[in-house]
């Protein structure tokens, strides 16, 4: 088969991957905390039809003797055998944050991702949507638990927060009876502020604190959809833990959060260089079919 032949299929295969990838991006500019990605691309091992030469240099001989000839180097003579997709990397700039007014919905401005869990794995998370569920804990819309911690800790940690935000629980009172946690709001430090009504006693104060996490390659997280990421990606190395607005953390701007980062005319333009580029390589496959005809129909004459 035709060397080209081979390239082209592989050039259809990885921009198909690159129409797959602009595809999953624009399906989610919408999505809450999503981080849009791009395809990497690297060539095949090239076929080597030659090694390449060194130069000689001219030398003089002694008492007028003849000098030796010199010979110019050559280059390799190689030919390319097509593409790959080398790596899908994510974009981990932030989105631009989105109104709401709810006050436990929270954008994190600058680095950091939220602790969640579904009660047996950690995930981390960029998506704020926080609400109140019936039994008083704080979950996004897929049930996850954001996790932190019921006073403020000293210092970045790599142990993970254990701590499962349940207002009841982190309030001190029991559910029903006339006991209530209303009014819940978190600050910019992660706090999370509530009104408590334990029998005829109504108090508002501080009841605990959002983690964030940080790692030291936020590229290599591994997405579980859900807007979540795993929080043991090997790539991603292991994650670090503390309260928003310590060191290098970000703090948390209230009633907002934080939209997709999918540039929609960028992504039109690359569809289009995908698109054309995908085509220009069934052509090629169209070229070597016409070639390989003719050699057959040269056989049969």
């Amino acid at each position: 088969m035709l060397r080209s032949m081979n390239s082209a299929i592989s050039g259809m295969q990885a921009f198909q991957t690159d129409l797959d990838v602009v595809g999953n991006n624009i399906a989610n500019v919408e999505t809450v905390g999503f981080k849009q990605s791009d395809v990497q691309f690297a060539d095949l091992l090239s076929q080597t039809m030659s090694l390449g030469t060194a130069g000689t240099a001219s030398s003089s001989g002694s008492g007028g003797s003849s000098a030796t000839t010199a010979m110019g180097g050559t280059n390799p003579e190689q030919v390319g055998l097509g593409v790959q997709v080398a790596a899908t990397q994510m974009d981990m700039s932030q989105g631009p944050d989105e109104t709401t007014g709810v006050p436990t919905n929270v954008a994190i401005q600058g680095n950091g991702f939220f602790v969640v869990t579904d009660g047996t794995n950690t995930y981390l998370t960029r998506a704020g949507n926080f609400s109140v569920d019936s039994a008083g804990n704080l979950v996004l819309p897929n049930g996850v638990i954001a996790e932190g911690y019921s006073s403020k800790p000293t210092g970045a940690s790599t142990t993970q927060p254990s701590t499962e935000i349940n207002v009841y629980q982190l309030a001190g009172v029991q559910q029903g009876s006339g006991n209530t946690v209303s009014n819940v709001s978190i600050g910019s430090d992660g706090s999370i502020t509530a009104t408590i009504t334990n029998g005829t006693t109504t108090t508002t104060k501080v009841i605990g604190y959002l983690a964030l996490a940080q790692v030291p390659n936020p590229q290599g997280l591994v997405s579980v959809g859900d807007n979540l990421f795993s929080a043991s990606s090997p790539a991603a190395g292991t994650p670090t833990y503390w309260t928003p607005g310590q060191g290098t953390y970000g703090t948390l701007a209230s009633g907002e959060l934080e939209g997709s980062n999918v540039d929609l005319s960028q992504q039109f333009a690359e569809m289009i260089v995908a698109q054309n580029a995908y085509v220009a390589n069934t052509h090629m496959i169209g070229t070597d079919n016409a070639i390989l005809q003719a050699l057959v129909n040269m056989k049969n004459s």
